[in-house]
């Protein structure tokens, strides 16, 4: 997932060993990149963008339960999360296959990508079984959700070995449970949205949840003497120009705060919160000022429950 990973248990179960708790990790990190990775050439998912037709694709179990729940967010949040937005992220210089020092795409190229992205074309045949491309350019594209997905499974896996007192993180996807070695529950910074600083700006507790931010602080470009945010809104088939700098959700399921995170910090600080509320969602936006040297920050109620004092 062009990313890294880390993995921490309090205590190990009688019987249980480091080496069975690595293989465990292994064993979903592998099926992850084999389904779902961009970055691998014959994975699922790169088959399947490769495919230039619209008859059916048979799909695996994984890669239709993520669509599902792709498409749920997707709905929910008024088209702001959006897994085909593939050839737009890569038009702009982000994910696998994007030039990082490239042109940025004008008007033209934006609308012909534009007829190749949106949940309307892509069908879902046989119960979900099988997929169909209604347009043969159309391409998959899970690097918002997929590294969450890998957490909630590796928490899976050592729930399944009886360990009771982790926390697991992949790309800053992080899900905790029980007691960390301090024997209090998992405390988990949200950094200050600055580029190359690493402090916290708030503090949230984990246990049973999971925490993901969506920012325009690490992963972005200069072009044109312009900055260029990761973020690309798939509505207008461009980078976000609002003011927003991060979006942290906590949520039980990492592959859903994962997946909220990204479509809050498309849709901003004022419609971002509103749906945050609409939809219970433990949320944080921090806003940079006009001159980028301040931040302002809103929340909804469901985080401040969670938040804690930085010591």
């Amino acid at each position: 997932m062009g990313t890294t990973y880390s993995a921490q248990v309090a205590q190990l179960p009688d019987g249980v060993s480091r080496v069975e708790l690595q293989s465990a990790i292994d064993a979903v990190l592998e099926e992850t990149n084999r389904v779902f990775s961009t970055y691998v050439p014959d994975s699922e998912v790169s088959r399947f963008n490769a495919q230039q037709e619209t008859s059916s694709i048979p799909v695996s179990a994984q890669l239709a339960s993520l669509i599902t729940s792709a498409e749920e967010i997707g709905v929910a949040t008024d088209g702001a999360f959006d897994i085909t937005v593939a050839p737009l992220v890569r038009a702009w210089g982000f994910g696998a296959g994007g030039a990082a020092d490239g042109p940025a795409p004008g008007p033209g190229e934006i609308a012909a990508l534009r007829a190749s992205v949106g949940w309307d074309k892509l069908q879902r045949v046989d119960g979900g079984r099988a997929l169909r491309k209604l347009v043969p350019t159309l391409q998959l594209d899970f690097d918002g959700i997929a590294p969450g997905y890998a957490v909630d499974g590796i928490a899976a896996r050592f729930e399944a070995l009886g360990v009771r007192d982790y926390l697991v993180e992949i790309g800053g996807e992080v899900r905790a449970r029980g007691q960390s070695p301090m024997d209090r529950a998992w405390r988990v910074a949200v950094e200050v949205p600055l580029a190359g600083e690493r402090k916290p700006y708030a503090l949230v507790e984990l246990d049973g949840l999971a925490v993901s931010t969506s920012g325009d602080y690490r992963d972005f470009r200069i072009v044109d003497g312009r900055r260029v945010s990761h973020t690309i809104d798939p509505r207008t088939g461009a980078p976000v120009t609002h003011g927003l700098a991060s979006v942290c959700v906590v949520h039980p399921s990492t592959a859903h705060a994962d997946a909220y995170a990204t479509a809050l910090m498309v849709l901003g600080p004022e419609e971002g919160l509103a749906t945050a509320t609409r939809l219970g969602l433990a949320a944080l936006f921090v806003e940079r000022s006009a001159d980028g040297r301040e931040f302002m920050e809103r929340s909804t109620p469901a985080f401040e429950r969670l938040r804690r004092d930085v010591d």
